[in-house]
């Protein structure tokens, strides 16, 4: 087995309130790295640890983390609402080895993911179905949420049971950074839009419609200075980065819960997708974050970040 990391930011903002085009440009040139990197190590499979935003996984029954056997997208933001190629065997051995590492994972042969999985697919592989996918939704915003501590261990079973596999693994994390854009609160939550947080009203074209253009009024009051939302991060999100760069993940299992959405935003909880890929790939050995992007984009209300990664051994030309 080799194993590679790509992490990257999502927002479904990216094609509705652009910023200005030498943002643009900068950012396109980050993913074309990003794709320029992946493509050369010609994975067999992709991990895909994303989240959701009330889109695919409700109230009704809200696991922690949950491993897809199969997948189907949801078609928000534009995205692509076809089935995945879900790898059921490679599926079936990660959510194995999650469970006899003592991590309570969820499985769903129904799993419907939204832009959070969708979009980074898109951008980093062009098509959703280029590749085999195992898809791990990690819960980020619904709560209660896990303890930071069970991310990583999340992270540490997968890394460990890709080590037999003789195969090309990315894993992709999904998410981030500090972030905290309109999100519905189930204590809030009344009528209807409390019965859809509920699972018992599935959401019209129509009222999927109305979501997002309220989603694009809240990121354009965001970017005029006229909104309420928590700002940007820029300085807690470079913290982030330093310590998966220098390999401190115990110390960000360490985090609570309320200090990450007290400093950089209630959504910056998506950070436990990167968590969760840097653990896969430090269970492997040491490892090497290879290109680093960052920026504050408030058109997208993000935090805006790519990562890659390898293994130490892989650096200066990834193994094959």
């Amino acid at each position: 087995m080799t194993l590679a990391v790509c992490t990257t930011s999502h927002s479904p903002l990216m094609a509705l309130n652009p910023p200005s085009a030498d943002i643009v440009d900068e950012v396109e040139a980050a993913f074309a790295a990003a794709r320029t990197f992946i493509d050369d190590f010609d994975p067999e499979l992709v991990v895909i640890f994303g989240p959701d935003h009330y889109n695919g996984l409700l109230y009704d029954l809200m696991p922690p983390f949950c491993v897809g056997y199969a997948a189907t997208g949801v078609g928000d933001y534009g995205t692509d609402s076809g089935a995945l190629d879900v790898d059921v065997e490679s599926a079936g051995l990660i959510a194995e080895a999650v469970l006899a590492a003592d991590v309570d994972t969820a499985v769903s042969y129904r799993l419907r993911v939204d832009h959070g999985f969708m979009q980074p697919l898109e951008l980093l592989l062009g098509d959703v179905r280029r590749r085999p996918v195992v898809p791990i939704f990690v819960n980020c915003v619904a709560q209660p949420l896990a303890p930071m501590r069970r991310v990583r261990r999340l992270g540490e079973a997968v890394g460990k049971a890709l080590l037999p596999v003789d195969r090309r693994v990315l894993v992709v994390g999904s998410g981030g950074l500090s972030h905290d854009p309109p999100v519905p609160a189930l204590a809030s939550a009344e009528g209807d839009a409390l019965r859809r947080l509920l699972g018992e009203l599935e959401m019209t074209s129509v009222q999927r419609a109305v979501r997002e253009s309220r989603v694009l009024s809240a990121a354009q009051a965001f970017t005029a200075g006229e909104s309420g939302m928590s700002d940007l991060n820029p300085v807690w999100d470079g913290e982030f980065l330093d310590l998966l760069q220098r390999g401190d993940l115990d110390d960000v299992a360490a985090w609570s819960n309320q200090a990450v959405a007290d400093v950089a935003g209630g959504s910056a909880h998506e950070v436990r997708t990167w968590v969760a890929a840097y653990s896969a790939l430090a269970a492997t050995g040491q490892y090497e974050m290879t290109s680093r992007y960052y920026r504050p984009i408030r058109e997208w209300i993000a935090g805006f970040s790519i990562t890659t990664a390898v293994t130490a051994s892989s650096h200066g030309g990834i193994s094959r």
